[in-house]
């Protein structure tokens, strides 16, 4: 098995230890989607996708009809993407993703967050190249399954790497970023159950620290999470199997 494999049995469910910080990121991920592609998730492929997810986070449907509603209002300000790229110390490479309504707010806290932590807020470009950015989908499981031919039918559509996780019987596929349309109407015109889907950034090579070490970038890594407008964090700091 390959990188994504490795990638996410060392990251498995560590971010997004609390519901409340679930819940919110995912509200801004329906937002955002029905900003960009309307209310109706027969008609917007994003919209599905990240239903599927607040399903598969075990979100009430109430909270998600509600975050739809709110979307769909114009007085609903909308939420930038924005990527920064960094170092904490020792040399570990980081990677935050935001969503943010004032994008002033979100730059000072996250330069506060470095800069406390004995870390560096880079420029744009400065870490990214250190990371693949990848898509991927965790599929049921269904019954008889050949994942090796499944593989073998999902290449054609970008998927490179397509593996069964043993802990909780499901099928995992990684593509890179650029294949997730085409791989998510293959595998709903197959008729697959997609339990969830999202998208990752998988550094290309790893540093190895000190246990006193890996607790200094654990501590920026930590305050950079809990932030109301951090969607995702990555870093290329290896942890612990």
């Amino acid at each position: 098995m390959g990188r994504a494999f490795e990638f996410r049995k060392a990251r498995k469910m560590k971010r997004w230890s609390t519901m409340a910080k679930t819940f919110t990121r995912l509200g801004k991920d329906i937002v955002m989607a029905v900003k960009e592609g309307g209310p109706d998730p027969d008609t917007n492929s994003k919209l599905r996708a990240v239903i599927q997810n607040c399903k598969s986070a075990n979100m009430p449907k109430d909270n998600i009809e509600r975050a739809i509603k709110r979307a769909s209002d114009k007085s609903q300000g909308e939420y930038k993407i924005t990527l920064f790229e960094g170092y904490a110390p020792h040399g570990v490479a980081i990677l935050v993703e935001t969503a943010t309504d004032n994008n002033n707010r979100t730059v000072a806290n996250i330069r506060s967050y470095f800069n406390k932590c004995n870390g560096n807020l880079g420029t744009s470009g400065s870490v990214e190249f250190m990371f693949d950015h990848t898509c991927n989908f965790k599929l049921k499981t269904e019954e008889n399954i050949d994942v090796e031919e499944l593989e073998l039918e999902l290449i054609d559509f970008g998927a490179e790497e397509v593996f069964l996780d043993e802990e909780d019987q499901t099928i995992l596929v990684y593509a890179p970023f650029e294949s997730f349309g085409a791989l998510q109407q293959k595998l709903e015109s197959r008729s697959f159950e997609i339990i969830s889907s999202g998208f990752e950034r998988i550094p290309q090579t790893y540093k190895t620290l000190t246990n006193e070490e890996k607790e200094e970038v654990n501590k920026l890594l930590e305050k950079i999470e809990e932030d109301d407008d951090v969607q995702n964090v990555y870093h290329n700091m290896k942890e612990d199997e």
